[in-house]
């Protein structure tokens, strides 16, 4: 029986918590940390650096040039700007960024989206699930690289589970947000011409929130690609662990080119995401 005066012991429950999760779910973790490692790896190893890196800047310069609406602008920075990257001996270590944001972005939008419809529809989920987002938003990005790592070792996968976590809230808030600014009278008219409740949703409501969602979703990609650096504190290879192991031999200028090509892809990512929010509107 606890004092009033008396320390809650709120660590080593959370210590215990955390033991217990690791005994009872190992046989969900190490096939995730070995399946899912291995395609990562696969993906960041063989796969995005199979292909020649021209081809790679031509292929985002045409998606920059069409999702901008045929302009110049976008396109020619992706170029100079991938070029850079290249030319700096840092493209390998862009492959591996670019493929934690990809998956971690994608498993947050495949999360995210569902759970954001759920808050729309149920008063309770909405309630339930608001502080938790609040929680994971607020609480310290570092914070979350040690259940990762207690999870899942060191590496990408880790780093993919921390920015997943990080990144999520924002699609779920805007996908709730959308939904629920959409017109009363919307919803009147699809209801008296008889639409279930699955249509209602993918052919009124879905549609009319898109914009709103595009932009939790761009929200998501920026803060899983802010996560780069951070997960590489645990292993995660990249951009970020080019900033970091600057940081420790105190190499001013290997970080300062490193951080440039993440601001480089920073802004290439959420250029083309946000044209793509203004194309769909």
């Amino acid at each position: 029986m606890l004092d009033f005066m008396d320390k809650i012991p709120l660590a080593e429950w959370t210590e215990s918590a955390t033991s217990w999760i690791q005994d009872a779910f190992a046989f969900l973790f190490e096939p995730i940390k070995s399946h899912f490692g291995d395609f990562m790896d696969f993906i960041s190893g063989d796969l995005l650096p199979g292909i020649p890196p021209i081809l790679f800047i031509l292929i985002v310069a045409v998606i920059a040039f069409f999702v901008s609406g045929k302009k110049l602008g976008l396109a020619v920075f992706s170029i100079v700007g991938l070029w850079f990257v290249y030319n700096q001996e840092l493209w390998d270590a862009l492959m591996s960024t670019v493929t934690l944001v990809i998956l971690a972005s994608l498993l947050s939008v495949i999360i995210g989206v569902p759970v954001g419809i759920l808050m729309a529809k149920s008063k309770i989920a909405n309630s339930i699930l608001t502080p938790v987002l609040d929680f994971m938003q607020t609480m310290p990005a570092f914070v979350y690289l040690i259940p990762a790592v207690a999870f899942f070792g060191i590496g990408m996968v880790p780093g993919v589970f921390a920015s997943l976590i990080f990144a999520t809230p924002p699609t779920v808030r805007f996908t709730n947000l959308g939904i629920r600014q959409v017109s009363n009278d919307l919803i009147e008219a699809s209801d008296s011409f008889g639409a279930t409740g699955s249509q209602k949703l993918f052919k009124v409501e879905l549609p009319m929130a898109k914009g709103t969602i595009m932009a939790g979703i761009n929200q998501t990609v920026m803060l899983a690609l802010s996560m780069v650096v951070i997960a590489s504190m645990i292993g995660a290879p990249g951009l970020g662990s080019q900033v970091l192991s600057s940081l420790q031999r105190a190499s001013v200028g290997t970080g300062f080119v490193a951080g440039i090509g993440i601001v480089i892809l920073a802004i290439i990512i959420d250029r083309i995401t946000q044209n793509m929010n203004k194309g769909k509107e």
